[in-house]
């Protein structure tokens, strides 16, 4: 873990933060078993050094203590991936956004199951647009039927939601990095910016615009 490319440890393994410490040791063992190097078909040795990281950091008391605190402090940055030129304020990035937000209600819905909702004050957070840029999005995603309230009036994605974001997965980049890039918790860092302007540039639309 550096200050280049913080690593959320948590949603690496897809526990939650207050997962007990045989619930740490269960999923690293199997986990580990996945990505070990020596397996053929899943092995990512990157994954299985970071997977070995996390434990040694949440098994031990204080230094999960002093992670979760750090944890606490990128939780409240903007991921870099909205400030791109894809996300700019107005018509032309308003279908964009629209996918944005359903790609963070798709990941907290994974991640989280017990708590599945972000509320608008996590979106502008997140994003770093104001919630009345948010608005009309929201009203939009809701009208499709692609989010809904919930009990707390904060914002969960439907069924319809998930199908849409995995219908433009094969056939959109950017949006495919943002999803990966949370898996190991990154999608904050500053090496995502450099990453996702690479597959812009490369897209194989050829417009070179990074369109979603």
């Amino acid at each position: 873990m550096t200050e280049e490319r913080f690593v959320d440890y948590y949603e690496l393994m897809q526990i939650s933060p207050a997962a007990e410490p045989e619930t740490i040791q269960r999923v690293f063992r199997m986990l580990a078993a996945r990505y070990h190097p020596d397996n053929t078909q899943t092995g990512d040795l990157e994954k299985f050094l970071l997977l070995g990281q996390a434990r040694d950091i949440l098994e031990d008391p204080e230094k999960r203590a002093a992670y979760d605190a750090l944890r606490q402090e990128e939780k409240q940055k903007p991921l870099a991936v909205f400030s791109l030129k894809e996300f700019a304020v107005g018509i032309d990035g308003e279908a964009n956004r629209r996918l944005g937000v359903l790609c963070l209600l798709y990941h907290q819905r994974r991640v989280s199951p017990d708590k599945p909702s972000l509320s608008l004050l996590d979106l502008e957070s997140i994003m770093s647009f104001p919630r009345e840029h948010l608005v009309f999005t929201l009203w939009y995603l809701s009208e499709k039927h692609q989010v809904r309230r919930d009990e707390t009036s904060n914002y969960v994605i439907t069924a319809e939601g998930i199908d849409y974001v995995e219908s433009k997965l094969s056939s959109n980049r950017v949006i495919y990095r943002l999803l990966k890039s949370a898996e190991y918790g990154s999608a904050a860092s500053d090496d995502l910016r450099i990453w996702l302007n690479e597959e812009v540039i490369d897209s194989p639309h050829g417009n070179g615009t990074g369109r979603l």
